[in-house]
């Protein structure tokens, strides 16, 4: 997997013109069925994929933190929220509350195990977010995804190749 991670920002970069212009099509021409596609590709990457292998996501990136996943994450730590916020979050750029430092503090580097998985963040349980309901709205964002999470790059790769046929068809 460390090799994987390793070259995987070049083979994202070498498809993301690419993928960009399937994404252009694919929002002109959305098949009906293509979250239930979305949906199986998932799956079916997630079969033979172990999230623990890897871990990229929690070591270079930060999830947003709603006010909901703070509320919960601070009860947990039972502290209040300002000095949860205080001592753990930031605002972005994006005006997102985001982890002030990665790889994230919750995440056990030995083990890629999350410290708190079960009030983990929305955005972390939903991650990668390619079996999103909608998944035409967060193209943008699942390109984005594919230069950090191996099994989303494999998941875009697939797609095109299954909807290559459908797009030449028409």
């Amino acid at each position: 997997m460390k090799e994987y991670l390793e070259v995987l920002p070049k083979l994202a970069a070498k498809a993301k013109k690419e993928n960009q212009k399937y994404f252009q099509h694919l929002k002109k021409r959305t098949p009906k069925n293509l979250d239930y596609i979305m949906q199986e590709l998932h799956d079916k990457e997630f079969e033979k994929t172990d999230c623990l292998t890897c871990g990229n996501c929690c070591k270079t990136t930060s999830p947003i933190f709603t006010k909901k996943d703070i509320e919960r994450i601070s009860k947990h730590f039972k502290m209040k929220i300002l000095d949860f916020t205080n001592q753990y979050l930031q605002r972005d750029e994006d005006d997102f509350m985001v982890l002030k430092s990665a790889p994230c503090l919750f995440l056990d580097l030995d083990t890629n195990e999350c410290g708190i998985y079960r009030v983990r963040p929305k955005s972390c349980a939903e991650y990668p977010h390619t079996n999103r309901r909608k998944f035409v709205q967060i193209t943008d964002l699942t390109i984005a995804n594919s230069f950090i999470c191996p099994a989303t790059f494999n998941i875009l790769e697939a797609l095109k190749k299954q909807l290559l046929l459908d797009f030449n068809k028409k």
